[in-house]
């Protein structure tokens, strides 16, 4: 079993500005990582992380290392975040099987050497949604769920943002060298996210969104602030925001997204925030 990956290079912002839709679609969205008895990932050169997605539905699937890591196997030198976002599902490492049900996760540690992810029912397969970045440590393994997570409840109906934020890998939940993980779900009526919005420039950030209806889309808005572009996004599509990029988001629906995040920093309070009425 192979995985499947492409590779996306920095950019600077000056060159950002000038994209059509065509080229920052092809540079920041990774659009088809959720594909039936297949893993398919995206390595960044931002901060070295890897974004992907699993389905095994006939088959259990293994997460090998891929050519770009230059690894014998995937964790030789990274830390893993895993979340279920269908059926129940199994992953199982050195340690011994897990079971996640809808909206658990995983963390895995550096060092584990083989990482198999397989469906309990095909009818309803699992859907691992994988966040990777590079580690010099290997920390325990921790399944979490939304029981154990650190949650934040954030914004109002008034300016459309009432959501909850459920901290999953974040220091005091799980140790980690450097990746970041999490959930927010939008209230009924509410359509923004991450609003106001904000850059970190000691860390790179992803926004993997789902339970978007099918008739339904996300506008992703990105860019420096004062040169904001945005990305049409439909459900199980994430986008890659380098540091110098605000990662905000208004829906046609509620929704819900994955952020994962690695870097130099972890705290999650580390941004610069930009006030709506300053973007442009």
């Amino acid at each position: 079993m192979s995985v499947n990956y492409k590779e996306l290079y920095p950019t600077h912002p000056a060159d950002a500005k000038q994209y059509d839709t065509a080229r920052l679609r092809e540079e920041y969205l990774a659009d088809n990582i959720m594909v039936e008895d297949e893993i398919n990932m995206v390595y960044t050169s931002y901060d070295r992380f890897v974004v992907g997605g699993a389905v095994p539905v006939t088959k259990e699937l293994e997460l090998e290392a891929f050519d770009a890591l230059k690894a014998e196997y995937f964790c030789e030198r990274r830390e893993l975040g895993i979340i279920n976002v269908g059926g129940k599902g199994i992953v199982e490492t050195d340690k011994g099987p897990s079971e996640l049900n809808y909206k658990e996760g995983i963390y895995i540690g550096m060092g584990n050497k083989k990482i198999t992810l397989k469906s309990l029912d095909a009818s309803n397969p699992a859907r691992f949604y994988i966040n990777s970045a590079t580690a010099h440590k290997a920390y325990p393994e921790v399944k979490i769920t939304l029981k154990n997570a650190n949650v934040l409840n954030l914004g109002s109906l008034e300016t459309s943002n009432e959501r909850e934020i459920n901290q999953m890998i974040v220091d005091g939940v799980v140790n980690s060298c450097q990746l970041v993980m999490g959930m927010t779900a939008l209230k009924p009526g509410s359509v923004w996210n991450t609003m106001p919005s904000h850059t970190h420039n000691r860390r790179m950030e992803t926004y993997f969104y789902f339970e978007v209806p099918e008739d339904q889309s996300v506008c992703h808005f990105m860019g420096q602030p004062q040169e904001t572009r945005h990305l049409w996004v439909h459900n199980e599509q994430a986008v890659i925001s380098p540091s110098w990029s605000i990662h905000s988001a208004a829906g046609t629906s509620n929704y819900i997204f994955i952020w994962g995040m690695a870097g130099e920093n972890k705290d999650y309070t580390d941004m610069d925030s930009v006030l709506p009425n300053e973007l442009k």
